[in-house]
This record gives C-alpha cells, sequence and structure tokens, in this order.
C-alpha cells in the first residue's frame, strides 16, 4: 500500500483550514484505494499551541476570566474535532523523514501565500524527490508573489510531478513563472465531500435558541454602513445576528462542528470568506458574498472563482439585500461540482499512479 503525506497549515483557530484539512485527508481515505493518506504535522502546529498558551496566560494576569473562558471552550472545540484527522504519528519536519512517504500532496487552502510566510521548503516540498511531490488546490490567496522570491518559487515549482491550484490567477502565477501548460485549476478539498458527509461531523451549538438567524462571518472589516443594511433585513425578517468571529459574542466558542451546523441552518449568510460561501452553496442556503474592505481586499479572486466557476455571480452583495435575496436556484453549480469532483478524482489517481483497475480492486 501506497503512503501519502498530506502537507498543509494546521491553524487550530481557523474554521476553513480544520474543514478543508479534515475533507482532503477523508476524501482520499475514503475514495482512493492501495493508498494510505495521513496529514503531517509540522513547526506550524506547535506555534498555534504556544499561542493559546500565550492567550490564557495573558487573560489570567488581567483577570480576564470571561475571555479565558471563551478562549478555553473555543480551543477545547477545535482539539475535539481534530480527533476526526488522520495524523502522522512519527515525528515529521519539514527536513526530515519525508522519504518514508512514497508521495507528499501539498495543498490546499492558502499553502502559498508569501504574506502569511508560506511559500517555504515545506510548503514547496522541496526535500522531498521531484517525482513524489504534488500539490492539490494549492491557493496563493494574492495576486503577485514578492519579486525576492521569483527565481527561487520558480526553480521548485518546476520539480512537481503534478500541479493542480484553487484560482484562475493561482494558474496564471505557475505557468508564467514555469512555463507549465498542465496546471489544473481543481475545487477545494471541502467541496469533495457531500452534506450527508459534513453532516456526520456537524454539531448544534449549546448557545443557539433562536432557529431564525442571519450568519455573520466576516474575516475583513465590515463597514457601518453594511452592519446597518444587514441590521434592517434582520429585523425586518424576525432574525437573531450571529457575529461567530466576534470575541464577546457567546457564539465565538464554537468549533469546526459547529460552525458546519450554523451554515447549514442560517436564514441567510453574509460573508467574505470562501469557505463560508463554499458551505453555503453544499448547504443549498442563500447567502452574499461581501468584498474585502481591508488591506487584504487582494484575497477577492478566490471568491470570483469560486462564484465565476459555479455560475453564482449574482451572489455578490450589491448594496442591498432583499427577499430576492432568500431565492437560491443551486441546480446548475451541482451539475458543475459532479464534473468538478470527477476532475479531482482523477487528478488524484493519476499523480498518485493509481489505475482504475487497480482502485476498483
Amino acid at each position: 500500500m501506497k503512503k501519502v503525506g498530506i502537507v498543509t497549515i494546521i491553524d487550530n483557530n481557523n474554521y476553513g483550514n480544520r474543514l478543508q484539512c479534515y475533507a482532503l485527508n477523508k476524501y482520499c481515505n475514503s475514495n482512493i484505494k492501495n493508498a494510505e493518506f495521513l496529514t503531517l504535522k509540522n513547526d506550524s502546529f506547535s506555534n498555534q499551541k504556544r499561542l493559546y498558551i500565550f492567550r490564557v496566560i495573558r487573560a489570567l494576569l488581567f483577570n480576564n476570566k470571561e475571555k479565558y473562558d471563551s478562549h478555553g471552550k473555543r480551543r477545547e472545540k477545535f482539539d475535539a474535532f481534530e480527533k476526526n484527522i488522520k495524523y502522522y504519528s512519527k515525528k515529521v519536519t519539514c527536513y526530515s523523514n519525508l522519504d518514508l512517504f512514497d508521495y507528499l500532496i501539498v495543498g490546499s487552502d492558502q499553502v502559498w501565500n508569501p504574506n502569511y510566510r508560506r511559500l517555504r521548503d515545506l510548503d514547496l516540498l522541496a526535500n522531498a524527490s521531484p517525482q513524489k511531490r504534488i500539490a492539490y488546490a494549492a491557493s496563493f490567496g494574492v495576486s503577485n508573489i514578492p519579486t525576492k522570491l521569483i527565481t527561487e518559487v520558480a526553480k521548485k515549482l518546476k520539480e512537481f510531478k503534478a500541479i493542480s491550484v484553487r484560482e484562475d490567477r493561482g494558474k496564471e502565477i505557475v505557468e508564467n513563472l514555469t512555463g507549465r501548460k498542465d496546471v489544473k485549476i481543481l475545487i477545494d478539498p471541502t467541496m469533495l465531500l457531500t452534506p450527508d458527509e459534513w453532516d456526520k461531523v456537524a454539531k448544534k451549538p449549546e448557545q443557539l435558541k433562536n432557529n431564525k438567524y442571519i450568519l455573520n462571518y466576516f474575516l475583513g472589516n465590515l463597514s457601518e454602513e453594511r452592519k446597518a443594511v444587514i441590521e434592517k433585513f434582520a429585523q425586518e425578517n424576525d432574525c437573531e445576528i450571529i457575529n461567530i468571529l466576534d470575541k464577546n459574542s457567546p457564539f465565538y466558542e464554537c468549533g469546526p462542528s459547529e460552525f458546519l451546523y450554523l451554515e447549514k441552518n442560517a436564514f441567510l449568510i453574509c460573508t467574505d470568506s470562501f469557505h463560508s460561501s463554499v458551505f453555503a452553496i453544499l448547504y443549498s442556503n442563500p447567502f452574499l458574498v461581501f468584498n474585502r474592505e481591508d488591506d487584504h481586499a487582494n484575497m477577492n479572486s478566490r471568491l470570483e472563482t469560486l462564484l465565476s466557476k459555479f455560475k453564482l455571480e449574482n451572489k455578490k452583495y450589491n448594496g442591498k439585500i432583499s427577499n430576492e435575496t432568500l431565492t437560491c436556484d443551486y441546480s446548475e453549480a451541482y451539475k458543475i461540482l459532479e464534473k468538478e469532483r470527477k476532475k479531482a478524482d482523477e487528478f488524484l489517481k493519476a499523480a498518485l499512479d493509481i489505475k482504475d483497475s487497480e482502485n476498483n480492486e
């Protein structure tokens, strides 16, 4: 049996990151036979633990028990979700033991985002043999990479056995750097799983008392003008507004499982998040996509690709919210999704040298 290592960002504070990590691991282990897929823990996992300890100490020093409890419960929910992911048990670092794997997959999420200090040797699988290196739906998360990185990144990307990216701009970046003509654009791992599969790890938040709510999930700033528009629509429809990333909200304690439940059952989802939009589509829920208003506006490209690919450009916020916003016909999107899942499956099997006859044994 082939052993495959998955290299990804491990962020125990980010819903989309944890869910895409689970999805790629789950999909591969469930659908590709004669291979064992194991997510590798790396130094970013240790950094997350140190950051969590720092937050706890700071909260205790300033005698802020409420904030300590909020961070602590949130961490517990994320830790509980981690148990769903099949990790490699032995110590693997950026520079050691990669030869234990027959193949290595880097992806997905923003594994090549230079603003997050990615594009390191680990993210480019530089310490593995070229024939082992595969990128699945890798994302740069930016429109351009720094000039100082171009030469080294180009050299390492040329050596990959197979590359797929998540956004149109990512494909352009790789092609311009390497001259490669074999770069595929594939769906995020979260879209490889069905709603029924996601329901198995979803969980109703204990805090949820009102079943009619608008879910606000904004990674960037939310202007007073936009906030007023959302609040007005909520009042007109007798909805509670849940701001899941507001540290003063009881819903801040939610983990990835609770996030899934809130996405599935929302009356409306207002977001500037890629993964929040993905789950709105998967769960056939009405949603509106807002452009980022802060320094991360250049990250809108991934949402542009998502809406364009699934013919859902009408989900962009145009300054108002009306009852028409609640109309959602995803029939065409689901036809496209089935084709995209097939493309992803074919890419992974070809990259891993798994023949259909072998996979059907």
